[in-house]
């Protein structure tokens, strides 16, 4: 964070659809990409307040894979200095998410240096616990839905995995609300609160997507992070931004047609930045192509509105 500018900056992670033994449709391996934003993190030299990841932390069919899924999120926790906060999924297991670091119910608070333990080999992962010094406030009877203060930010983290909130947290979550909170209030979960263009996504946004925006745009929320289309969407809607992250999995075909769906094997995760008077959200991908140049960083005091990049370029 910038204190002197009054930015806070969030690595919003989605869609990352872990397989147990096998390689996403062959190819995608959410381990290793969970390890490539660890890498971005150190070689960018950024500090976020948190690491929100909104769901779909496995794939659909593989409960077997949460225990190393809680391990490696711990080590992304423990190699960034950031707090990892998940939301589930519509392809989460919820019995078996609640091994996941903060999804544990009633999870006593650990002692400051306590991390999940490496896995030994023929032994499975130790089950992490919630990131040391946060305070939780869970909603009673639902362990993935709770709320989160990392220094002055308040993090709602909502459970969407049936395709709604419904009627018990939405009420939960308005009564969390009702007061303002130091610099506002981030919502994350995994279900959108609104339609993709894609006409194959466009009615899997969240069933009860006013019922939020009416309990948002009546509090200080700031921002809602989402997942669940694969690729990055943005809107203002009743005034509160929404930012759709793209997938660590991959990236929707965009012109696939009206009648399939098709993915592109590109991972990509953004940086959303909450500053004095808005919110800004950056998608990044985790390829890495060969630059077309490279030049030193112009000072500040050399930029000007009409500058680009290569203008510092010989």
């Amino acid at each position: 964070m910038s204190r002197a500018t009054g930015r806070l900056t969030i690595l919003h992670v989605s869609d990352v659809h872990a397989t147990d033994g096998e390689l996403l449709y062959g190819a995608v391996d959410g381990f290793a990409r969970l390890r490539a934003v660890s890498e971005y993190v150190a070689h960018a030299g950024i500090t976020p307040e948190a690491i929100v990841v909104t769901g779909d932390l496995a794939q659909r069919g593989h409960p077997g894979v949460y225990p190393r899924l809680a391990a490696a999120l711990a080590a992304l926790e423990r190699e960034t200095g950031v707090p990892v906060l998940t939301v589930i999924g519509n392809h989460d297991d919820p019995a078996a998410a609640c091994t996941l670091p903060g999804h544990a119910p009633d999870a006593p608070a650990p002692p400051a240096d306590t991390h999940a333990a490496p896995a030994r080999a023929g032994h499975a992962p130790a089950p992490p616990v919630p990131s040391p010094g946060i305070p939780v406030d869970r909603m009673p009877g639902n362990p993935h839905a709770r709320i989160v203060r990392v220094d002055g930010l308040r993090i709602a983290l909502l459970d969407s995995s049936s395709g709604e909130l419904g009627g018990a947290q939405r009420a939960w979550l308005a009564d969390r609300l009702r007061e303002p909170h130091g610099d506002g209030t981030i919502v994350a979960l995994h279900h959108p609160p609104l339609g993709s263009p894609l006409p194959t996504l466009a009615k899997a946004g969240l069933r009860d997507a006013d019922a939020l925006l009416d309990i948002a745009r009546n509090a200080d929320v700031r921002a809602i992070l989402a997942g669940h289309f694969h690729h990055p969407l943005s809107a203002v809607l009743h005034g509160v931004p929404v930012f759709v992250g793209p997938s660590l999995a991959y990236h929707q075909v965009m012109d696939a047609g009206p009648d399939r769906v098709s993915g592109h094997d590109h991972a990509m995760f953004s940086l959303v930045h909450l500053v004095p008077h808005g919110v800004t959200a950056t998608s990044v991908g985790l390829e890495h192509p060969a630059p077309l140049f490279t030049s030193p960083a112009p000072s500040l005091s050399a930029t000007s509105p009409s500058a680009t990049p290569e203008h510092t370029h010989s």
